[in-house]
């Protein structure tokens, strides 16, 4: 049985979003007063009155540069939300935001696609991801919004 390991934004990359987006923008924080947002950062639900801010993010990118990966056109930047501040990242080690159908977005090694899976009901997530990290070719899962394609989190076997 393949094991995987699910990994929200690093704390660094954070750090930098914090500042500068990965488009090149400031930081705007925001009070979310309806609540809802799905976190990066600690891979939750924001609470109303939370400090947040909607960041652009390059999630391949930044794997990429850990790994010596070279994504070339697969390297994209879209919209994510994060905390304003520092936060406490994610609590326990269930899937998260299973609630609703999702894609897995399969990568080699070396960054290229692999292929995908629409995953649409919270049973279907374990299978899918373990049949994805059956294959010795894939090195990385993105877990992405369907509705919007946004990324929401990265699983990595091990």
């Amino acid at each position: 049985m393949t094991t995987y390991t699910t990994h929200p934004i690093a704390p660094r990359a954070l750090e930098e979003l914090r500042t500068t987006d990965d488009a090149g923008r400031p930081m705007a924080p925001f009070t979310d007063t309806e609540g809802g947002a799905l976190l990066r950062c600690c891979l939750r639900r924001s609470e109303p009155g939370e400090r947040v801010a909607l960041v652009s993010y390059a999630p391949l990118r930044r794997w990429a540069s850990e790994t010596d990966a070279a994504p070339g056109a697969y390297d994209e930047v879209g919209p994510v939300f994060i905390h304003a501040g520092e936060c406490g990242g994610p609590v326990g080690d269930t899937l998260p935001f299973t609630n609703a159908h999702r894609t897995l977005r399969r990568y080699a090694a070396e960054g290229r696609i692999l292929g995908g899976e629409l995953v649409g009901t919270p049973d279907a997530f374990e299978p899918a991801l373990t049949k994805a990290f059956d294959d010795p070719a894939v090195a990385l899962v993105h877990v992405r919004a369907v509705e919007y394609g946004c990324f929401l989190y990265e699983v990595r076997r091990g």
